[in-house]
């Protein structure tokens, strides 16, 4: 009989709920420890992680050794998604800018700790800040650390995440090898593909449709699954969580119901008067990428914005994954997650290297 794999561990900084955790979890990963400084994000991340440690912390505040004592292990893989507020376009180009800290504390653990691998999630932009620049630098950084970095922009719904969610993504190894990131697997209507992108409506269609501040914390399905996204977001659990709609004054719902599915601010009278962000989800696309605010996007038939439910199933987040403290926290804690579906395929490539 073959030996088990030992699993590998992981340590998350910048946490949040734990996205990107659950993800690596998924894909055979041992979460040993999630950190974040929002106290939040951190109660929602271990009601779903209960094997998980958490710490709640600045970590430019933290050394490597209290890291590992609260992880009480040590870690295989270092994982977040430090932020760069001191990458400002209008500011000065300096990668050591003190406001730049969490970014190089990022380093300053795998550095001290040396774990066998890293990953690090951002926006986009950061690809081509001043010029390739600031990531040059981080590859750079690692480098001289001894890591063999690569970096790569993916899009969620290329990997079966029904979002069109794009997100820079640097991998380093220990090793001399170049990790090779995951080829998407979903494609737009292809006759040469089987898989097909998510679409909002397979995403949330067997979702109670809501009016203005209906719903509950927790809510029996009223229906089958009616996809197979559906059918597997919906696994292990036994209702719906964190389905409440919004309130809407009467002049909001009246202007969403001029907005046609698919459609956008554009399609108002004197769209010079409304959010230049505003759309209508279309059911039978991706959704557009979902932020922390969810106030831009409506919901393809009702006359709201997305609960906070709709918008984790369009993150790829299970059913059973509750999220916890104020709804707007919880809103936030959604958009700034990374999809787990992307984690696993980023996890499954990576374990093939360790």
């Amino acid at each position: 009989m073959a030996k088990k794999q030992k699993e590998l561990k992981v340590i998350d900084l910048f946490s949040g709920c734990g996205g990107l955790s659950l993800g690596l979890k998924r894909a055979g990963f041992q979460i040993l420890l999630g950190a974040d400084f929002w106290a939040d994000s951190l109660v929602t991340f271990k009601n779903n992680h209960p094997d998980s440690q958490v710490l709640e912390t600045d970590i430019s505040k933290v050394e490597s050794i209290e890291l590992k004592k609260a992880a009480k292990d040590e870690p295989d893989v270092i994982v977040g998604g430090p932020p760069c507020q001191g990458f400002s376009i209008s500011g000065p180009r300096n990668f050591y800018d003190k406001r730049n800290r969490l970014y190089l504390d990022f380093i300053r653990m795998v550095k001290k700790i040396r774990p066998k691998a890293f990953i690090i999630e951002n926006v986009p932009g950061l690809a081509a800040l001043f010029a390739g620049e600031v990531k040059k630098k981080i590859i750079d950084e690692f480098s001289k650390a001894g890591y063999t970095v690569n970096a790569q922009i993916l899009n969620a719904s290329d990997y079966g995440v029904p979002q069109n969610r794009k997100r820079i993504f640097f991998v380093g190894l220990k090793s001399k090898e170049l990790f090779q990131f995951p080829l998407p697997t979903h494609s737009l209507p292809n006759p040469n593909n089987s898989k097909q992108k998510v679409t909002v409506g397979e995403a949330i269609s067997d979702l109670p449709l809501l009016d203005n501040e209906s719903g509950l914390e927790e809510i029996v399905y009223n229906s089958p699954p009616l996809s197979d996204y559906q059918q597997a977001i919906r696994k292990g659990s036994k209702a719906i969580y964190n389905h409440i709609a919004s309130r809407h004054s009467e002049r909001t719902k009246k202007i969403i119901r001029l907005v046609p599915e698919g459609g956008n601010y554009k399609d108002l009278r004197d769209s010079r008067n409304f959010h230049i962000a505003w759309t209508r989800l279309d059911r039978n696309k991706p959704s557009p990428t979902i932020d922390t605010g969810h106030r831009h996007h409506f919901h393809p038939v009702a006359n709201r914005v997305p609960t906070v439910r709709e918008c984790a199933r369009l993150q790829s987040f299970p059913d059973r994954f509750i999220f916890y403290g104020p709804k707007t926290s919880q809103y936030k804690q959604v958009g700034n997650a990374v999809p787990p579906i992307l984690a696993e395929a980023i996890g499954k490539q990576l374990l093939g290297y360790l």
